[in-house]
Parts: structure tokens; sequence; C-alpha cells
């Protein structure tokens, strides 16, 4: 149906712009023409070829849920050709029945569906200054999708956890040396290995998971089964998942003690600690850097917000135009683990340069910051990232321009 007062479309019970609709040619000011990312023309961001690093064109952003073909793509090593007839689940360490499992087996089982935001731990990464070493992720390194498998709690019962169990290790198919010849170099060819604390790992928001979006995993994302781990950074959904460890002692492989750590400073001197929950953070997708607005005419300032595990209470915006920060509205009913789509309606009535800002406040009370903080390392880039547009007095023809 269509809303009389903006010309906006309710699809799900969601009010969607009517340029956000997934066609190729989009409207977005009068005489001014994009083509928008759909199925058929994602158009994803490449950002390392071998092995494959995808992030989705955030600005794209229109439904709850990111479509797999364009959901980003975070690997270390390439992704591992695993036929699911030969692939097996092997469960063992401080349990009291080692077990092995095959993808039949588990979708046997009492399966559960959930949906979860995941945000690669690098997201932003192109904003701090001075630049960081790593993939320079922009803003599209997150996504947010309907996960179905079992419970890892289940798996774990069904093997029998010992009293003295700390950790769960969970270590994929894929695999590679890291950093030949550097001093952070691996010790020979390693897995893509974390663990999760124990009660995390039996916890309602971790399960083994072999659908995504109601469609069976893809191979980049995971096929046959990778772990959906509600609240923390992508780095804890292993994916590939052919190992299963229970472990006695706190787990120092690589890539839980060189790699995706911060600093914490609670016990006086930094000490290193493991990457965990995603921070609190929301995105504008659109209007984009640079975009030209029209004087008097209402804008929508539209985006995301999400959470470690508490769920988000508010997002504000704050346009620049001396009015201070006000409250955007939130989209969809509120679900633990995943993203809340918001708006902002704004006429801007002076033309000029405006700087647009969003900030996100979450259930546990943590507000969004407003600086990039020194003990992340290149990690959990969350402060408020400005958004600059130009208003203008009337609508203003370009001619298609490409940059090779």
């Amino acid at each position: 149906m269509k809303a009389e007062c903006d010309g906006r479309t309710a699809r799900d019970g969601v009010i969607v712009p009517e340029f956000a609709q997934p066609r190729a040619d989009v409207v977005l000011l009068k005489g001014e023409t994009r083509t928008m990312p759909t199925p058929q023309q994602p158009s994803l961001i490449v950002r390392q070829k071998s092995p494959q690093n995808i992030e989705f064109p955030f600005a794209s952003l229109s439904d709850w849920l990111i479509p797999t073909e364009l959901f980003f793509v975070r690997n270390h090593f390439p992704s591992p050709d695993l036929d699911a007839r030969d692939w097996r689940l092997r469960v063992g360490g401080a349990v009291e029945r080692p077990i092995e499992l095959d993808l039949d087996s588990i979708k046997a089982m009492r399966s559960t569906t959930f949906t979860a935001v995941v945000e690669c731990a690098g997201n932003g990464r192109v904003y701090y200054e001075p630049p960081k070493e790593g993939l320079q992720w922009q803003n599209g390194a997150v996504g947010n999708a309907a996960w179905t498998g079992v419970l890892l709690r289940e798996i774990l019962e069904m093997a029998g956890v010992k009293r003295t169990a700390r950790e769960v290790l969970l270590a994929g198919a894929d695999s590679g040396v890291v950093d030949t010849n550097k001093k952070t170099a691996s010790p020979g060819p390693i897995a893509f290995a974390r663990s999760l604390p124990l009660e995390k790992a039996i916890a309602d928001s971790t399960i083994l998971a072999y659908s995504m979006n109601e469609e069976p995993l893809t191979r980049d994302h995971g096929y046959p089964l990778r772990a959906v781990v509600g609240g923390w950074f992508g780095m804890a959904w292993v994916k590939w998942i052919t190992d299963i460890t229970v472990v006695e002692q706190p787990f120092l492989g690589y890539w839980q003690a060189r790699d995706y750590f911060r600093w914490e400073r609670s016990l006086g001197e930094p000490r290193l600690v493991p990457l965990a929950e995603m921070e609190v953070k929301a995105q504008i997708a659109r209007p984009v850097q640079g975009a030209r607005l029209i004087a008097g005419q209402p804008y929508r300032i539209f985006g995301a917000a999400w959470s470690g595990e508490a769920v988000i209470r508010q997002v504000q915006v704050c346009t620049g135009d001396g009015r201070g920060w006000r409250e955007g509205r939130l989209l969809e009913t509120e679900r633990p683990f995943a993203w809340r789509l918001w708006e902002y309606m704004w006429t801007p009535e002076e033309v000029g340069q405006y700087i647009l800002r969003c900030r996100a406040i979450d259930g546990a009370g943590c507000v969004q910051p407003e600086l990039q903080r020194s003990d992340c390392e290149s990690y959990a880039a969350n402060w408020i990232v400005p958004v600059e547009v130009t208003v203008v007095p009337e609508p203003q023809t370009y001619e298609e321009e490409f940059v090779i």
C-alpha cells in the first residue's frame, strides 16, 4: 500500500522508501539517476581477490535481512570445497564420550532458527587515523541473516562435558600459513580456530548452522556447517567446522592470542584479551557521503544499528543544523541479536554543507563513542562516522561519469 504523506511503501510492516525498492534504475533526486544493487547486479566490493574477501555495499541497504548473494565474505584462507557425504564433525577433548556425526545426523536433531547480525571485527578499519594494517573495510563487512541449525549445547550434551571444562574450541577445515617470514608468522600451516567460554558455548544464542536465509549454506559462508554466535564479532563464527574440542585451560592459539585481540586496562597495566562481544554501533546507509539534497524537501536519513549481548534501545541523529541530537525511529520488532533498521525524516531549510551523525544506545546503557579508542588495535571501529552532504536550492542534473 502507499503511504500518502511521503510516497514510501510498506513491506512486511516496515516502511521502505521508493528509492530503496530492489530495481536497477532508482530515482534519488529529480533528474538524478543511480544504479542500485539487485540480486542480478549485486555490485559487491572486492577487498581481496585471494583469498576472497567481499564487502556488502552498505549504501544499498533496504531490507532487514541481507540476501545471501549480497552478504559480505571474510576468509583468511581459500574456501575449502567440502563434500557433505564425506564430511564429519568430531567432538572430543574433556568429554565423557567422544563422538563423530555426519550432516544427516545433525539435521535429524531438533532444529532452531534465529536472526542474528554478524560484523567482522575489522569493519570500519578504513576510518582509523593513522591508518591500520589489515583489510580496509569501510562499513559493509556486516549483515543480518536468518540462521537455522542445532544448539551447540545439545551436541556437547551428547558427548558429556566434564566438570573441568573451561572453553570449547571450534576448528574449521580452512588452513594455511600466516605472515610467512614475519615476526607474526604462524608456526607452519594452521587451521582457523577460536574458542568460546563454556557459558557462551552452551547459551541459546550459539548454534551450529547448516542453513542461511532458508537455504543451505553456500561454500563461502561455511558449507556444510558453521558457528553462529549471537552478539559476538565474526571471528567467533567459525566456518566449515570439522572439530570441536572441549578444553580445560584457556586456548591461546594463533587466532586467539596473536590476532583478534585488544588491550584491557582493568588491572592497571594493559593486558591482552581476546575480542568477543560486538560494540554498540549505528551506521548511516543513506544519504551517502557527498550527496546533494534539495532545500525545503523532506529526506529520509536511514541506516542500521546493532550491539553485542544487549538490544538497541535508541538511535539518535544530529544533522548539524544547530538543533542537537534528536530521536530516530526504530523499525521492526525488537529481536535479540538482530540489528534494528532506523530512520529520521529531515527537511533541510537552508542551502550549504551539513554533517550528519548518528549514535546508538543499547539496553545495557552503552553509548556509541564520539572518537576512536587506542586500545582496540585495528578492530572494533564503532565510533561515530560523519556523513557530509550538500543542500542545494533546486534539483540538479548530472551527466553519467565513469572513472577508470
